[in-house]
């Protein structure tokens, strides 16, 4: 199980972005089932069409938004029901520097068992026990 991270579909998407070439390459492997399901969380959602709407425009965020909702191999993850567990990570994170959008990833990725989260955000590193793809 891998739970999406906004930095690595915004590359993905973004053939400007820096890390577009490295999401590309980890994005089949993701897409074609190599990690197991596939979590996407309401709060990285709502990242990767506020940073696609302003990095590229309107049109590209509403496209995207619509293949990720319409994807059948993404579980679409409310974080309501997440909140409190994503606030005590946010809390009681220490050096790492998430934000609360990542601590509630973190959250998540613990509570459903994930193994991996797919970003180019180097404060998942500092979390122990969870892989990072593409990897280093």
């Amino acid at each position: 199980m891998i739970v999406l991270d906004s930095s690595f579909v915004v590359a993905f998407h973004n053939q400007r972005d820096t890390h577009h070439a490295a999401a590309s390459k980890a994005f089949h492997r993701v897409s074609n089932g190599g990690w197991g399901e596939i979590l996407l969380l309401e709060y990285v959602f709502l990242e990767i069409v506020a940073v696609l709407a302003a990095r590229r425009d309107l049109g590209t965020a509403v496209s995207v938004g619509e293949i990720l909702l319409g994807a059948r191999e993404i579980e679409f993850v409310p974080c309501s029901p997440v909140f409190l567990d994503a606030y005590q990570v946010f809390r009681e994170q220490g050096e790492s520097h998430l934000s609360f959008v990542d601590a509630a990833i973190v959250a998540v990725a613990r509570e459903r068992g994930a193994e991996a989260i797919a970003t180019f955000d180097e404060d998942f590193r500092r979390i122990p026990g969870l892989e990072i793809v593409p990897g280093a």
